[in-house]
């Protein structure tokens, strides 16, 4: 069957970004010259997604309005004859199909992922968390729609991580009794650690942002026992749901970077500013120009 909807978790309050984010949504804080969700919904849609529903809150209007048409600014950009400008804002609005979801309490991404179900229905999906940007010759996406068309599994995106990082992520259990596949990138699974030391990690193989996932998940999250303060965790539902069919790690190629934190941001912007054909040449002299700077 046809991966033909993902969902984007985006009700978070992006504290770690304050004061930036007290009036703006941390999703739409620029990665060079795009929002950062618009890069995530680029690769979904990149990757053959064709809806996308945002589980949002009340104050995060703004990314709706960010995908929407804008007659006002349209009418300005074509009285200037900015047809370069006026082409890009068209192709925002004219992405994806867009549907919205209040998440009224924010009770962990399992129930940002269960608040979809009606949205979603009875067909396998894709989750994205925006937080995650990956950049690479193949959408990361893509890989795992790959992943689960040749397994017919669910699939959880996966990257490797230092021991001393394993306490940070959900840490996939391999099926050591299965075969790998895809010269070892499709691994069939045990099940997902929550966030274990590195004692009692069970491989170093960590879940990051891109999921694949049955619509059987809905009644795992629904039995999911709520954790710390009132949350679902996700794997803590992906950990029951492979306990009853099959689900695939898929090691994702290109590189992740954790927009969600203010180093991960710093990082996301001079990986895209050193690719930019006009912004590389000017990154490049101005960190020559700040290394040669006195501290």
């Amino acid at each position: 069957m046809k991966i033909r909807t993902a969902v984007l978790p985006v009700a978070g309050w992006g504290t770690r970004f304050l004061p930036a984010t007290k009036a703006v949504p941390k999703e739409l804080l620029p990665i060079v010259d795009r929002p950062a969700i618009q890069y995530a919904i680029e690769e979904a849609v990149a990757s053959g997604i064709e809806r996308v529903i945002l589980v949002t809150s009340e104050h995060k209007r703004a990314i709706e309005d960010h995908f929407d048409i804008s007659a006002d600014l349209e009418a300005v950009l074509e009285q200037r004859g900015d047809i370069e400008h006026l082409r890009a804002v068209r192709a925002v609005a004219d992405m994806v199909h867009l549907v919205t979801i209040r998440q009224k309490e924010q009770l962990g991404l399992g129930h940002a992922v269960l608040m979809a179900q009606d949205a979603v229905g009875h067909e396998p999906f894709a989750v994205m968390l925006p937080d995650d940007l990956v950049f690479g010759a193949t959408p990361a996406l893509a890989e795992l729609i790959e992943a689960y068309v040749a397994t017919q599994a669910s699939v959880v995106g996966v990257m490797r991580v230092a021991p001393a990082e394993t306490h940070r992520y959900g840490i996939v259990d391999p099926d050591t009794t299965l075969p790998t596949s895809d010269q070892g990138r499709t691994i069939p699974l045990r099940g997902v650690v929550e966030k274990p030391d590195a004692a009692n990690a069970p491989s170093d193989l960590a879940v990051v942002g891109r999921y694949i996932l049955s619509p059987k998940i809905f009644e795992r999250l629904e039995q999911t026992t709520h954790g710390v303060n009132g949350e679902i965790q996700l794997t803590d539902a992906i950990h029951t749901l492979a306990q009853e069919q099959p689900v695939v790690a898929r090691h994702f190629s290109g590189t992740r970077y954790d927009v969600g934190s203010p180093e991960g941001w710093l990082r996301a912007n001079l990986h895209v500013a050193l690719d930019h054909p006009v912004y590389g040449p000017i990154v490049r002299r101005a960190v020559a120009t700040e290394n040669e700077r006195p501290t």
